[in-house]
């Protein structure tokens, strides 16, 4: 199963309609225009950290863990506050949060200011989502067919490997052209 569906069977389409007081089509269009810049943020966390996709696992966990998507789940607001710091985190600066909400409108034909209130709650469904897939599978036992944290495991499943779909890497992929290629810190 691919991320999208996988954060729309957990509910993360209805979250969000009922967040922003939107309907399901454009909470559905909204989160599929905007994963894939979350998720080349992601994948260029991993690659930048030497512990590749077990480094990320520990970012996710700093930045609030399974607990961000239990905050977007749950019937009561969702404090936005977490979703920005793991914007923070994987596009550096609010400039490029924007451009990815602006990116993101012009493929969509989403209002960027929907967008913009949108990807904190995006961000947080992915990050919550792999924080949580990253825990389980850190408790299955060595040799019982699931690749070490730290050499991808299922966060590289699931976001496609360092150099997978999407380009891998902060410089790289859709994330890279709409942010213009930056370098890693």
């Amino acid at each position: 199963m691919d991320l999208m569906n996988a954060l729309a069977q957990a509910g993360g389409v209805d979250a969000i309609s009922r967040e922003l007081g939107v309907d399901q089509t454009t909470a559905q269009n909204g989160l599929q225009a905007l994963l894939p810049a979350v998720t080349d943020g992601m994948r260029g966390q991993a690659s930048a950290s030497p512990q590749g996709f077990g480094g990320l696992g520990s970012i996710l966990a700093g930045l609030g863990g399974g607990g961000l998507l239990s905050n977007v789940l749950a019937p009561e607001p969702t404090n936005v506050s977490q979703g920005n710091d793991v914007l923070g985190q994987i596009f550096g600066n609010k400039d490029n949060s924007r451009a990815v909400a602006a990116d993101a409108s012009q493929k969509s034909g989403i209002s960027p200011d929907l967008l913009k209130k949108m990807l904190p709650i995006v961000a947080m469904l992915v990050a919550g989502y792999l924080a949580k897939q990253h825990g389980q599978s850190a408790q299955v036992p060595a040799g019982a067919g699931q690749a070490p944290a730290q050499d991808g495991g299922i966060l590289g499943q699931i976001l496609g490997g360092l150099g997978g779909a999407g380009g891998g890497g902060a410089g790289g992929g859709i994330l890279g052209s709409i942010l213009g290629g930056l370098t890693k810190r």
